[in-house]
């Protein structure tokens, strides 16, 4: 088995994980994938100019139809990932956004290693029947609870997390993205 440990429980070919450089593959499942992967975000562009047309910025980030297509997109992801994983043995890392700056720093931020990243949790939520009077809201506590227990289930194992948070309908924004969203 490679360095890179994942939640999958298939079996590594040595062939396809292996040292040896893989010849002779099959691309055309791979690239139906991506058509497929293509079509869904196409599809999402659509919808979220619509939903814009009726809604304002928060509550489009709300609706159940940007939302679905999030999960369907999400899901795709996943699913071209195992791909690669299976016919490649790649890990690919295909999701994670960089604007490019990552060179620039806050002369005042607290020294951090080279080697940071960021790590994100998402859920998508609806009140069950058995939600009775409480919010959506009221899950920001829920969720905080676990990333308490996740923060230090991180320190536990040997890794510094230098910060984290909750919130609801879009990404914790850290004092670094927060001062880059001032310099736009």
């Amino acid at each position: 088995m490679s360095d890179h440990d994942h939640d999958h429980d298939d079996e590594h070919d040595e062939a396809t994980h292996g040292s040896e450089p893989l010849t002779g593959v099959d691309a055309s499942d791979l690239h139906v994938a991506v058509d497929t992967l293509a079509a869904s975000l196409h599809s999402y562009v659509d919808t979220a100019v619509g939903v814009r047309a009726e809604f304002g910025a928060q509550e489009a980030d709300e609706d159940p139809r940007i939302l679905s297509l999030e999960a369907a997109i999400g899901a795709l992801n996943a699913e071209l990932y195992d791909l690669l994983h299976a016919r490649l043995g790649l890990h690919a890392d295909l999701t994670g956004m960089s604007w490019g700056d990552e060179d620039e720093g806050d002369a005042d931020a607290a020294p951090v290693e080279p080697d940071v990243e960021t790590f994100h949790v998402g859920f998508v939520v609806s009140r069950g029947a058995s939600a009775g009077e409480r919010t959506l809201d009221s899950i920001l506590d829920v969720v905080e609870a676990g990333g308490a227990e996740i923060a230090q289930s991180v320190v536990d194992n040997g890794f510094d997390v230098h910060e984290w948070g909750v919130s609801r309908g879009a990404p914790v924004l850290f004092e670094e993205d927060i001062d880059e969203e001032d310099d736009q």
